[in-house]
């Protein structure tokens, strides 16, 4: 059997790191609809504009988001449009597995 190569699980983790973020999340799926200046997102999100940058300034250095400016407004972009998928994945699992416990919930309930 061929040894697993960790260092492949270190790099998932470290990306699971950067998206563990609620805000960045959101953000993320903001711009699986395309791509949106700041000011855009701050509106869509209702944060503060520090706050917002703060999280495109991380998703940028790691590469999650692409940027460009015009004239004085910034353009972020997804870098790969797989990125969404797979986070409405890992959403519809969290659900699944949220309704699977209320309807044990309910069923012990009934019971009593």
């Amino acid at each position: 059997m061929k040894a697993v190569n960790t260092e492949i699980f270190d790099l998932h983790a470290d990306f699971c790191k950067i998206i563990a973020s609620s805000k960045r999340l959101r953000i993320i799926s903001l711009l699986a609809k395309g791509e949106m200046s700041v000011s855009e997102i701050v509106h869509a999100l209702q944060v503060r504009d520090s706050n917002v940058s703060q999280h495109l300034r991380v998703l940028r250095s790691r590469h999650v988001v692409t940027s460009r400016k015009e004239g004085q407004t910034v353009y972020y972009r997804l870098t790969d449009p797989r990125l969404p998928k797979v986070c409405e994945k890992i959403r519809s699992i969290l659900l699944d597995g949220m309704e699977k416990r209320a309807k044990k919930a309910k069923g012990m309930i009934g019971k009593k």
